[in-house]
């Protein structure tokens, strides 16, 4: 096998979690008085560190951004926790490459609970060696930091990595950070989007990962 290891982007490529984070940021936005933004502007900022979504959706200042952020959290296990779902075939492709002797992280811009919550409930986290998360505060994507930050804290180089990810800033950071980098076209950036960041690999549903890896 070429790759050691799999850095795979959370939200958009293992857990549909678009109708529920949309779900909580209406919520957010309505509790707060703050015009509500349609849902395709919503999910375009799914990828961001969450207080920057909520920022720029609602052109929030940096203390209404602050409130949105723990008005949101607040919410989290109310509404998207519940409507969260893993995308099909992830649980058993997941196993069966693990079972290859790959190592996985995960790279993502939640938060270190949430992301731990969302894969305990699905019996996954413990498939999954390290994470970089918004609690590490790094330099978000599209910047490479959070790959680098694991390349280091696993003792990989680049060229044994490959970067799985929905959007366009997940495609960015791997390719910035020297690793081989794969699309997944069923999430929340389109494929001419992500056509644009150049990925080496594009998969139309998560178990095609199989092929790539054998």
């Amino acid at each position: 096998m070429k790759y050691k290891a799999i850095y795979f982007d959370f939200d958009g490529t293992i857990a549909n979690t678009a109708p529920g984070i949309i779900a909580t940021m209406t919520e957010t936005f309505r509790r707060l008085e703050v015009p509500i933004p349609s849902e395709q502007d919503m999910r375009a900022t799914i990828g961001l560190l969450l207080i920057d979504a909520l920022k720029q959706l609602g052109n929030l200042s940096d203390e209404m951004a602050q409130k949105a952020l723990e008005t949101y959290q607040s919410l989290f296990k109310e509404i998207e926790l519940k409507i969260t779902k893993l995308f099909p075939e992830v649980p058993e492709t997941l196993k069966n490459i693990h079972s290859l002797g790959l190592r996985f992280a995960v790279v993502t811009s939640r938060g270190l609970e949430s992301l731990q919550l969302i894969l305990s409930n699905n019996g996954l986290w413990n498939l999954f060696e390290t994470c970089t998360t918004r609690n590490d505060k790094l330099t978000p994507k599209p910047a490479p930091d959070m790959v680098l930050t694991l390349l280091k804290r696993m003792n990989l180089n680049a060229k044994d990595v490959l970067v799985i990810g929905d959007t366009t800033y997940d495609i960015e950071m791997g390719n910035s950070a020297g690793c081989d980098t794969c699309a997944v076209t069923y999430g929340n950036h389109t494929i001419k989007q992500l056509m644009s960041a150049k990925p080496k690999f594009v998969i139309n549903k998560f178990s095609d990962l199989i092929n790539i890896i054998k």
